[in-house]
């Protein structure tokens, strides 16, 4: 049983297809079903089978894709606890973040790692919720966030929460709310919006505001990035939410706490579970950490 061959398997089972597990691994798909061929005689079991024109596992195959990851995490937590012991924590740490939670982790992270033999390369990804869990298949730490209680769960991840951030009711300078500090939802709704897409966690919140007020919001424009909302919030066009650690101070637009709604999102770290155990990126999730616990200090002061 050679581990070449589960994590093979576990590729398969996570990607979905030959061709995509091929893309990935820099082969092409005819490689990906002779190695997949060579796994089956060498095991002595049937590990796909076809599903229209493409394959999927068998129950064994399962079974050897689930075994994957667990041979892969004890190997990995052994060379970590042996790298240690070395005094070798070092190595490269590949990390996809959200662009509004990387904006205020990344210079904190990096100053943090400066006497530290680990490269950090970033790539800023804004996808929906949904989808952040599916980027640690190609990075070693992802960073997202939830507005939901309870963090997205898949199999396989590490997911630790980093900070919680409140979502303030951005308003123009000029608005008649300027002089208010907190905001109702009862009262926010009837006002135009200019929001996220479906699926994005600051949507999510509209949508509890929703349900909330029994109401439906006026969605005048849906945007994903911050600074873009944020401009024409400025220009008058409606009201959004935005993250208060890193809305940047604005004299046309002035933040308002949104009350009697849970309106903070949850910044999260994700890793698949083998990726967790090497020393260099279980170094940059702690530092991730303690920096989120150091900004919610400095936000309570």
């Amino acid at each position: 049983m050679e581990l070449r061959h589960l994590t093979l398997l576990r590729e398969l089972r996570d990607r979905g297809s030959v061709a995509a597990v091929a893309a990935t691994t820099w082969r092409t798909p005819s490689a990906v079903s002779q190695q997949l061929r060579t796994a089956e005689r060498d095991l002595g079991v049937r590990l796909v089978e076809a599903d229209g024109r493409g394959l999927r596992l068998t129950d064994e195959g399962r079974l050897l894709a689930d075994a994957a990851l667990d041979v892969e995490t004890a190997l990995a937590r052994a060379q970590s606890r042996l790298d240690e012991f070395r005094g070798e924590v070092a190595g490269e740490v590949r990390i996809a973040a959200l662009p509004s939670a990387i904006e205020f982790l990344a210079p904190r992270l990096l100053t943090a790692l400066r006497e530290v033999p680990v490269d950090i390369r970033l790539a800023d990804v804004d996808v929906a919720e949904e989808d952040f869990a599916g980027l640690a298949d190609d990075h070693d730490v992802v960073i997202g966030h939830t507005v939901r209680a309870t963090a997205p769960r898949r199999r396989g991840l590490v997911i630790r929460e980093v900070v919680r951030e409140p979502l303030d009711i951005a308003i123009p300078v000029d608005h008649r709310w300027s002089r208010r500090r907190s905001l109702r939802p009862d009262e926010v709704i009837g006002e135009p919006w200019v929001a996220t897409p479906p699926g994005y966690p600051f949507r999510t919140l509209l949508d509890r505001v929703e349900r909330v007020t029994g109401r439906s919001a006026e969605v005048v424009q849906e945007v994903r990035d911050n600074r873009l909302a944020e401009a024409l919030v400025a220009a008058g066009v409606g009201i959004a939410l935005l993250p208060r650690f890193t809305t940047r101070p604005n004299p046309a637009v002035r933040l308002l706490r949104l009350r009697d709604v849970d309106s903070a999102r949850r910044v999260l770290v994700m890793a698949r579970r083998d990726r967790a155990e090497r020393a260099a990126v279980r170094h940059v999730i702690q530092q991730l950490i303690a920096i989120g616990a150091g900004i919610s200090a400095e936000a309570s002061d």
